[in-house]
């Protein structure tokens, strides 16, 4: 046999094989660090508690109503940090219809319960309500003109985070008559 090339089982001769770019072997360096970066982030990001947790509202409530649990809107939520927080009630054009609570403490993974009655405005004032089992909720006092018939949100914005704003997962309806 000679030097020339070395002959495989079938007797045909292998090519040579080229040497590796150094461009495309950094490049799929970086991708392989950029995807195991990705999964660790991602990883990081479901074990992350989100601002605005259990939430919860009455699905539909009518001020008019002859039962005094329906009469009014129930919402509540826990922050998973300690937070100044301003709840308002908006409709479905974005537009803040009541104001129930500007700049109000709340504390880390208490639920925070509030109750609306169906009246736009800026609340001056609060009742606390006190349920049998011990948990309490605000009655913002909001006296003015009762607001349409309609779908609305709730928003929450967490002034220790910037003014962010966290809207409700879910809207409710309020029904006249």
């Amino acid at each position: 046999m000679t030097g020339a090339g070395v002959a495989g089982a079938s007797g045909a001769r292998s090519a040579p094989r080229p040497a590796a770019d150094p461009l495309a072997s950094a490049v799929f360096a970086a991708l392989v660090i950029a995807c195991f970066a990705a999964f660790f982030v991602t990883q990081r990001l479901k074990h992350t508690p989100t601002a605005l947790q259990r939430f919860e509202r009455t699905p539909t409530f009518s001020p008019a109503s002859p039962s005094p649990e329906a009469r009014q809107e129930k919402i509540s939520f826990k922050l998973s940090h300690a937070e100044a927080v301003t709840v308002t009630v908006i409709d479905t054009k974005g537009n803040t219809v009541a104001t129930l609570v500007n700049d109000y403490p709340v504390a880390r993974y208490k639920q925070f319960s509030l109750r609306w009655n169906g009246r736009r405005g800026t609340a001056r004032s609060y009742t606390v309500l006190t349920s049998a089992s011990g948990h309490q909720s605000l009655l913002p006092a909001t006296r003015g003109a009762p607001a349409p018939a309609g779908e609305y949100r709730v928003r929450v914005v967490l002034h220790g985070q910037g003014e962010r704003e966290v809207l409700s997962p879910w809207s409710f309806t309020l029904e006249r008559g």
